[in-house]
């Protein structure tokens, strides 16, 4: 009778790395004691987790990639597999200065499944696939405004390109109905001048609609079940819109995974870089590193608060004499994170200081 011989990996942990592309994936898997092997697969879980059961059946898997173009989808079916998945911050996984200079697919994907080994690596948070839905429709809105702000200075460069002046009544009134009407009645010497102009226009106006529509939607969200509450408590920060709120509530997801205002302040960048080397401290001003949809808005909303807010204002204004305007607001806007971070902690309104 034949003996047959079944692998079994159970009690024993396979680490595995992805070095995710569109087309295709580099994939390193480690054992605690060795390297198994490096190979290349299309870019699809089933063939991942196919190849795994088969050559390492009843082991803990451990399967690590970095956060990038590819979302948290690959993230998600491996959880669905009862495979254990991390997403890393790029930037945090570590590296030599060989692996700097001899950079490709393999050495990344190798580095990766090594550290992942050796208890190096530390996973970024992962939101549900509806928080990151949620978090798509801000995040388009944001990208509408930037492209609007893109249109309305090729505009303005082409009237100043040609020579048109813009008339004094409608300066102060820019880009309102007004002014886009007069926009729209302008002609140009040519056909093709007058085909560049209006294409611009038109663009510009389906913008406006499109943001129009964005907006108007993030604002039904606001009223759903699960933001309503929260947002709420947001809007009772002076300072705070409904869009300054969804931000942060579809950004944030959860601000129990916070342990304090230090770490919040880390993760949206409202703290400076410091190079420190035996007594020497050198601080090169505010990080780099940061979540620029939030960074962003809170700094928006601190200009606001602090026009609005009489203990924010006067706050400022001690600040002023000591440091410069930009350190001043980044100061401000540190201290409304602490009141969002406490109406969304304890679930209370924010009372100000100062009754208006």
């Amino acid at each position: 009778m034949e003996q047959v011989n079944k692998l079994d990996f159970t009690g024993q942990r396979i680490y595995t790395s992805l070095d995710t592309h569109k087309k295709s994936w580099k994939v390193s898997i480690f054992t605690e004691h060795f390297e198994h092997k490096t190979f290349s697969q299309p870019p699809d879980t089933e063939v991942l987790v196919h190849y795994l059961q088969r050559n390492f059946p009843g082991a803990d898997h451990q399967v690590v990639y970095e956060a990038g173009f590819c979302g948290f989808w690959i993230h998600d079916r491996l959880r669905e597999k009862g495979i254990s998945c991390m997403v890393v911050n790029p930037a945090d996984v570590p590296t030599t200065d060989k692996e700097k200079r001899t950079k490709s697919d393999p050495v990344d994907s190798r580095k990766m499944a090594r550290s992942l080994r050796n208890g190096e690596l530390k996973g970024i948070y992962v939101p549900n696939r509806e928080k990151v839905e949620d978090r798509s429709l801000i995040r388009t809105r944001q990208a509408m405004v930037k492209k609007q702000t893109r249109c309305k200075n090729q505009i303005k460069s082409s009237l100043f390109f040609y020579g048109i002046v813009i008339p004094e009544e409608l300066g102060d009134g820019r880009w309102s109905r007004k002014f886009i009407d007069w926009l729209a009645e302008i002609q140009m010497k040519r056909a093709s001048g007058n085909v560049a102009l209006k294409t611009l226009l038109c663009e510009l106006i389906y913008l406006r609609q499109t943001i129009a529509d964005l907006t108007k939607e993030i604002r039904r969200l606001a009223h759903a079940e699960e933001y309503i509450e929260n947002h709420r408590l947001m809007k009772s920060v002076i300072g705070i819109s409904t869009l300054s709120a969804m931000t942060f509530l579809t950004e944030l997801a959860d601000i129990d995974r916070f342990k304090n205002l230090d770490k919040l302040a880390s993760y949206i960048g409202l703290v400076p870089d410091v190079h420190g080397s035996g007594e020497k401290e050198t601080n090169s001003g505010i990080t780099s590193r940061c979540n620029p949809h939030l960074r962003g808005i809170l700094v928006e909303a601190a200009w606001i608060t602090i026009r609005k807010d009489p203990a924010m204002m006067m706050a400022y204004n001690q600040l002023l004499p000591k440091v410069t305007k930009k350190v001043a607001i980044i100061k401000i806007a540190r201290k409304l994170l602490n009141r969002i971070r406490y109406v969304l902690k304890n679930k209370q309104e924010y009372v100000p200081a100062v009754v208006q």
